[in-house]
This record gives C-alpha cells, sequence and structure tokens, in this order.
C-alpha cells in the first residue's frame, strides 16, 4: 500500500453524480506511492463525489474527473491541499470556495 491512501465513495448517490469516473482517473494514473479505493457511501450524499485523502484527512467534494490530475499533482505530490475544493463542512477555515461549489 502506498503512503496515501485516496478513497472515492462509490454510494448510489455519488455514483448517480460521476464517482465511478473519479475513481477510474486516479486508478488509471497508476502511482504507487498512493493507493485507490472505492469506498462505501461516506455520508455525504448530494455534495460528491466524495473523495478523502488519509493519513492527511482531506477532504474534497463534487471532484469531477478532469481534476484529478490536479489534486494527484498538487496535493498527493506535493503535498499542497487545493483549498478551492475542499469540503467545507470538514475544513470550514481552510475551504476558500463557496458552499455553492458545481454540483454535477
Amino acid at each position: 500500500m502506498g503512503s496515501k491512501c485516496v478513497w472515492i465513495c462509490q454510494s448510489r448517490a455519488c455514483k448517480k453524480q460521476g464517482s465511478l469516473a473519479v475513481f477510474l482517473a486516479f486508478e488509471n494514473l497508476q502511482v504507487p506511492e498512493w493507493t485507490v479505493l472505492k469506498s462505501q457511501c461516506m455520508g455525504q450524499c448530494g455534495n460528491g463525489p466524495m473523495v478523502h485523502v488519509m493519513p492527511d484527512d482531506i477532504w474534497y467534494w463534487r471532484v469531477q474527473p478532469v481534476e484529478v490530475l490536479a489534486i494527484a499533482e498538487r496535493h498527493l505530490i506535493n503535498g499542497q491541499p487545493i483549498q478551492a475544493m475542499l469540503y467545507p463542512r470538514y475544513h470550514p477555515a481552510e475551504s476558500k470556495h463557496p458552499p455553492q461549489r458545481p454540483n454535477p
């Protein structure tokens, strides 16, 4: 297992919002330093696709496949979470993005 673990919610709600495509985008990067896993429901229905990065305990919300490379490069490789994509429920002080982040 890699040093970082990326969990992508695969609940019914997140799947309707495109979480399988997000999972496949992470998986297709094939970087051995992190592990990409499907998660059961993360309890944040309606705010997905949800991505949870551990051990950093960073939550991203409404992630789209085109955003995966940015998360990989900025956060997973360079250690800098993307402030504009942080889930405000768990990162209220850090989140620079308004709660109106577009719903897929």
